[in-house]
């Protein structure tokens, strides 16, 4: 009997989420291999947008997203149950494919658009709505649950530092693998798994051993932000209405 393939999951989130301390917490199981942003050079060299180490990020990936969509199908290691991917909806342009997504375990990770902003522009202070990944995010959510016959398993970026072993164990079990607690803590530092990006966006995440508290809410925005901000909040809200609840702790 041929071994069975990695469960491949692919968390669909936008910047300025918990993505990276996601992908940590994952990357610190021993039965799992973790990719960060695979299609972050395919965006670049398509958009031709300039973003921070633009040409440092293209020269270390691969920007036929074909190859990409290719490599993420047929990674297989010896040992290795779970393939996780750190994937970003604004990466999701519309010349790349979708059919791909079939195959794997499509999650989808959301943050309150205030929050992601005021983050967001802490580090590139150009942004608009697309940047974000709201409205990719929705496309990409529609299309798998329109594929599955019902809501794709969704975590709040908030709901998972309230209670992290909760939600991991509740994210675990929707997308059918054992939760374990190597999950909840990791040793500070960069990883060779990070992308070479990693320099400029994951310095707090580089420093972090565990999901901390969540910060207070983002209340104030300036105009601009405060527009794009509206424009997502109802894909947010949406999304918010089907999101996992955490699994409570065994006694």
């Amino acid at each position: 009997m041929a071994p069975a393939e990695p469960v491949r999951i692919a968390m669909w989130s936008g910047p300025r989420n918990i993505s990276t301390a996601m992908m940590r917490s994952f990357g610190n199981r021993p039965d799992t291999r973790v990719v960060d942003e695979p299609f972050y050079a395919a965006y670049l060299d398509l958009t031709g947008i300039d973003h921070p180490m633009r040409n440092e990020v293209i020269a270390s990936g691969t920007t036929d997203w074909r190859r990409v969509a290719d490599d993420l199908l047929s990674f297989d290691a010896e040992g290795i149950s779970v393939h996780y991917q750190k994937q970003m909806t604004h990466h999701m342009l519309p010349e790349i494919g979708r059919d791909w997504l079939a195959r794997m375990k499509n999650a989808f990770l959301i943050r309150r658009p205030e929050n992601v902003l005021a983050s967001y522009v802490r580090k590139r202070e150009a942004v608009t709505l697309e940047d974000i990944g709201f409205l990719q995010q929705a496309e990409l959510f529609d299309l798998v649950a329109d594929a599955l016959g019902e809501p794709p398993p969704v975590i709040d970026a908030r709901d998972v530092l309230e209670d992290p072993k909760g939600m991991l164990a509740a994210l675990c079990g929707a997308v059918g693998i054992p939760f374990r607690d190597e999950m909840l803590a990791w040793d500070p530092g960069f990883r060779a798994t990070d992308g070479v990006w990693g320099a400029h966006w994951y310095e707090a995440v580089a420093a972090s051993t565990g999901f901390g508290p969540p910060n207070p809410d983002v209340e104030d925005l300036p105009p601009h932000l405060l527009r794009i901000a509206e424009a997502a909040r109802p894909i947010y809200d949406r999304l918010s209405q089907v999101k996992l609840a955490p699994v409570a702790a065994a006694d």
